[in-house]
């Protein structure tokens, strides 16, 4: 398994993923990703930003994607019902954490330990950028993206509004 940056030519095997995604989520009844986002739009972004990452398998295979966002989460900047344990800022004032979006692994992979590298590779991408933790968002009814997180160090801090109104729980992990 290796993480590398996503190229365009990958966009179709992100969005297959994706779309496995959206299918697992729908299925449990929950409502996240069922309006469109991600989007073939938003991925391109995040390859022209630089925020993309792929998971390939051994035979090259794309078996996971996700973002790392490092200049800020204006959505992130009001938590309800508790705290960020972190600053949102350096003394430089530039943003002291990463966050992390769009986490999707294939059906076919998953359970092998790929949500687990995903997050260790997003610490260490910190790490190197100086930053002092890692943030992620998810939807309240998502429990197995939720214990999944609580595996791997995260805390629940608290409840954040997305652009769009919906509800989500807030993560982070200190690092």
């Amino acid at each position: 398994m290796m993480i590398r940056a996503t190229t365009p030519k990958d966009l179709d095997a992100v969005m297959a993923i994706i779309e496995e995604a959206r299918r697992t989520i729908a299925a449990l009844g929950i409502d996240q990703w069922q309006n469109g986002s991600p989007n073939r739009a938003m991925i391109t972004e995040d390859v022209s930003l630089g925020q993309g990452r792929v998971v390939t398998a051994d035979d090259g295979a794309i078996v996971g994607t996700f973002a790392l966002i490092y200049t800020g989460e204006p959505t992130y900047d009001i938590v309800y019902d508790g705290a960020w344990h972190t600053s949102d800022r350096d003394r430089d004032g530039s943003v002291a954490y990463i966050a992390i979006h769009r986490v999707a692994i294939s059906v076919s992979h998953r359970g092998s330990g790929i949500s687990t590298a995903i997050l260790d590779y997003a610490a260490e991408y910190a790490r190197i950028l100086g930053k002092t933790s890692l943030r992620i968002d998810t939807h309240e009814g998502n429990v197995v993206m939720r214990r999944m997180l609580e595996k791997n160090g995260f805390v629940h801090r608290g409840t954040i509004f997305l652009r769009n109104g919906d509800k989500r729980v807030a993560y982070e992990r200190v690092l």
